[in-house]
């Protein structure tokens, strides 16, 4: 069947379930009460939010085990994360309503994680083992008011597991699986995930201990390859809290995340005996005190990476990063909120490269030059009223050691009018976001350029949303960035390339439609939709049309069924030529994918079985040209919790 007559007709049955009555994205059943925070830092009702928030709790968690947090995120309406469906091992590329990995920011806990040492700056989603997780919450558009820079297109609030009420409670988790391509048929075990958890609260005190590891064999790096590149990661977390008094509490941890991935030389098309590296270690605490119309918080975290890169070109990388995020929630009458706060950090790295000529690793970037250090003061303010009008609206000054002062803001007001049925929601906001250079960027002595200047952003976003009680809930959102110093590697001529600001203004836009549906009282839909239009010279490996849809249902109230679909569009993709020595455009063709789940609880739920087959059809396509694709896989697993 022609694969453009697979989207089509998938998207014109789920349009018929949701245009009746729905939901909120593929990930989720919405509930009139459900509370979202990470648009205002409040505990706010949703039909009271300005925003489309996807929210994917721990019971739709549990029905995604045996994938990565990258590999659920990318469910999300307005989200692409290329490199999920590859080797395991392979980079991730996040595009988020057409942006790049710099343009989004990942919160562990309510705080920020970036990688001074990287290119964008960004996190690396590889070092999060998915069983760690509680909840994540993904708020989409300009969040620079509250976030800070990298807030751009999205954010995503990961918040990881806390102690039990008990006195001691453990979980135990493992799955096995295949892990190989389209043109194999031996379906021998070689993906392994392992986790352990022990936790439980004694008066005043809680506590956490948890260790996890991943080792992925049996696929090669390049689709040329002969043979498999492994990916093994470990992780552990400790935390520990303790509630002083019912004003005052404390929570501290501490982790450890680790992967060493085997590639190959995608940049020939070589299989080669390459090797990547990176450590991570966090320090982080977290303290709340309570009185009578409001609370003080305090976020802080140490984080620091080490990577090595050995191949052809080799290199270590070492960064550290602090960060403080200090401020004051008030309610000053149950309409009217505020936020005032100040966020600091300092960022460091340094790095080792074989200079031309030389044979031995030599420093190339000094952590005394490549370092800066951010301080902003910020303010948001909520008021909801009684009669359906809401409004979030904030600002931040940016106060960078290299860049000087900048205001960002943002003004986000929606309408919510009740009906018997449920109600109706318009919303629009406009937010502007600032991106500052990563410390690479600035000082990487081949390809740095000391003179960049930030980028800036603008987005404006309008939508409906409407929610029929328990039953559905539909929504769709227009959203529009304007993109000015845009940072790209340039080809100056004569193979020198530097970072340079771009001259041209970009825009990026699009539709995201969500459409949830009760179907029956034990089966549920829930599907989203993605239109994306980007200018040609920003359209690598984004999709145009996206679709993701989920029938989840309960067989028997300890038998869970789901079955997954996703469709992504054409792609342009690069790739080198070696004659003319320059890139190429090349078209990586739509793709269908299926893929079924089931779940079974046994000893009084306390024993979870469950087993995932991924790309049921085997379907033939490329998620990047030139690299491995997984093709159908099945693992089984249990969850045990004592």
């Amino acid at each position: 069947m022609n694969k453009k007559t697979w989207f089509f007709g998938v998207l014109c049955v789920t349009s018929l379930f949701g245009y009746a009555q729905q939901k909120t994205d593929s990930t989720q059943v919405e509930q009139l009460d459900e509370v979202v925070i990470t648009d205002s830092k409040f505990n706010l009702k949703r039909e009271n939010s300005g925003k489309v928030i996807t929210t994917i709790s721990q019971e739709e968690l549990l029905q995604l085990q045996g994938k990565s947090i990258a590999e659920i995120i990318n469910n999300t309406v307005g989200i692409e994360i290329n490199g999920v469906k590859s080797n395991a091992g392979q980079n991730l590329n996040y595009y988020v309503r057409g942006g790049r990995n710099r343009q989004v920011l990942i919160l562990i806990d309510g705080i920020a994680l970036t990688d001074p040492s990287q290119i964008a700056n960004d996190y690396d989603l590889r070092l999060l083992n998915a069983d760690q997780v509680e909840s994540i919450e993904i708020l989409k558009g300009a969040s620079s008011t509250l976030y800070g820079s990298g807030a751009a297109t999205a954010v995503i609030n990961i918040t990881l597991k806390k102690a039990s009420k008990e006195a001691i409670s453990a979980n135990l988790r493992s799955v096995i699986g295949t892990n190989q391509s389209q043109n194999d048929n031996n379906y021998s075990v070689a993906d392994f995930r392992n986790s352990v958890s022990i936790n439980g609260t004694l008066n005043d005190f809680n506590y956490l201990a948890s260790f996890g590891n991943q080792y992925t064999d049996g696929l090669s790096a390049i689709s040329s390859g002969q043979e498999s590149d492994p990916y093994n990661a470990i992780n552990g977390n400790l935390k520990m809290g303790y509630q002083f008094s019912e004003a005052f509490k404390i929570n501290t941890y501490a982790s450890f995340d680790k992967f060493k991935a085997d590639f190959d030389d995608g940049f020939s098309g070589i299989d080669t005996d390459d090797i990547s590296t990176t450590n991570q270690y966090r320090l982080g605490v977290n303290s709340e005190y309570k009185y009578k119309n409001g609370s003080l918080t305090l976020n802080a975290a140490y984080n620091d990476v080490e990577r090595s890169i050995e191949s052809s070109f080799p290199a270590e990388f070492y960064s550290n990063s602090f960060i403080g995020d200090l401020f004051n929630r008030y309610n000053f009458n149950n309409k009217f909120y505020a936020v005032l706060g100040v966020n600091a950090q300092q960022n460091e790295m340094e790095s080792f490269t074989i200079p031309f000529g030389s044979s031995n690793l030599e420093q190339s970037i000094k952590p005394q030059e490549a370092t800066f250090t951010i301080v902003d003061p910020y303010l948001n303010m909520v008021y909801v009223s009684d009669f359906g009008l809401n409004i979030n609206a904030g600002a931040r000054l940016n106060n960078h050691s290299e860049y000087g002062s900048h205001l960002v803001y943002s003004f986000n007001p929606s309408y919510r009018e009740d009906f018997n049925f449920g109600y109706l929601k318009a919303l629009a906001s406009y937010s502007t976001a600032y991106i500052t250079p990563s410390l690479y960027q600035l000082f990487e002595p081949t390809y740095g350029n000391s003179e960049l200047e930030p980028e800036e952003s603008a987005t404006i976003e309008g939508g409906l949303e409407f929610q029929f009680k328990e039953k559905a809930t539909v929504s769709v959102v227009y959203f529009n960035r304007r993109e000015t110093n845009f940072i790209d590697f340039v080809d100056l001529g004569s193979f020198v390339f530097q970072y340079n600001n771009v001259a041209d203004e970009f825009t990026a836009s699009g539709l995201e439609f969500i459409a949830n549906y009760k179907v029956l009282s034990k089966l549920n839909l829930n599907a989203n939709l993605t239109y994306t239009k980007v200018e040609e010279d920003l359209n690598l490996r984004i999709p145009e049309f996206k679709v993701n849809a989920k029938l989840d249902y309960q067989l028997f109230s300890n038998t869970v069924l789901s079955l997954s679909y996703q469709y992504n569009d054409d792609r342009n993709d690069m790739i080198f030529n070696n004659t003319t020595f320059m890139n190429d455009t090349v078209v990586l063709e739509s793709y269908n994918l299926f893929d079924f789940y089931l779940s079974h609880t046994i000893l009084n739920n306390k024993l979870k079985l469950f087993t995932n087959i991924t790309n049921i059809f085997n379907e033939d396509y490329q998620e990047l040209y030139g690299y491995s694709t997984r093709g159908r896989n099945v693992n089984i697993g249990f969850n045990l919790s004592l």
